[in-house]
């Protein structure tokens, strides 16, 4: 991804977009603006940004319910710069399908740095990747490497971009325990500024979204004291 990547920034304080908007076009990027969550959808459909930075607090919605619409429809990275600093309003967040949170104030250079890093990620994600196709099957959980696609028993399962990254790099290494800081690694990346928490949080929501029981789970495994696996006693 190159620095002419579009961005699109929602935020309603109009001396925090032209803030952001000057750091990154002299970084440049191509700039989108909006200060109401009732423009994103469209200007999505319309104009195709690269990555989103996303206010929490917006006059006619909630941030983290805006995400939640987007999902339904996009895979675009999220940012979300708030002025919520508390860790369970993070958490919330990108359990929601955010990318990347900041809090505000907030040093300029270091979220023009963000979406960099964001962006790097985004080219070199699974939903970017030409790997040969191939079909992953672990009992009741299928994995196409072609088109991303999860199912469980024969049904689509709907995973956020993180968590279809975290799961599809467990599967390719079926047994194999990692702890939460190399899998944040590999997911996030190293220059990522979330922490270990949101491997749990994720981790969390796959057991939702692909275990019969989540209370006790027969694929995605904590080994107490190492760390996370996705177990299968047979061969893919």
């Amino acid at each position: 991804m190159t620095d002419e990547a579009k961005i699109l920034i929602v935020d309603d304080d109009e001396e925090i977009r032209g803030l952001i908007a000057l750091y990154l076009q002299n970084h440049g990027f191509r700039v989108l603006m909006a200060e109401e969550g009732s423009q994103i959808l469209e200007l999505l459909l319309r104009e195709k940004p690269d990555l989103m930075i996303l206010d929490i607090v917006l006059p006619d919605t909630d941030g983290v319910q805006l995400c939640r619409r987007i999902r339904e429809h996009s895979d675009i990275p999220i940012l979300f710069l708030s002025c919520k600093r508390e860790a369970d309003d993070i958490i919330v967040g990108l359990d929601t399908g955010g990318d990347d949170y900041m809090t505000k104030p907030f040093d300029p250079l270091v979220l023009v740095a963000r979406v960099k890093a964001n962006l790097r990620r985004r080219t070199a994600s699974p939903q970017q990747s030409k790997e040969k196709a191939a079909l992953l099957r672990f009992g009741e959980v299928e994995a196409n490497l072609h088109n991303y696609e999860v199912r469980v028993g024969g049904e689509p399962v709907d995973l956020f971009a993180k968590e279809r990254q975290l799961l599809f790099f467990l599967l390719k290494h079926p047994n194999q325990v990692f702890s939460a800081a190399q899998l944040h690694d590999q997911v996030w990346g190293w220059d990522s500024f979330s922490d270990e928490r949101t491997v749990m949080v994720h981790i969390s929501n796959l057991r939702r979204k692909l275990e019969r029981d989540p209370s006790a789970p027969r694929h995605i495994r904590t080994v107490r004291g190492f760390g996370y696996q996705f177990f299968w006693e047979g061969k893919p």
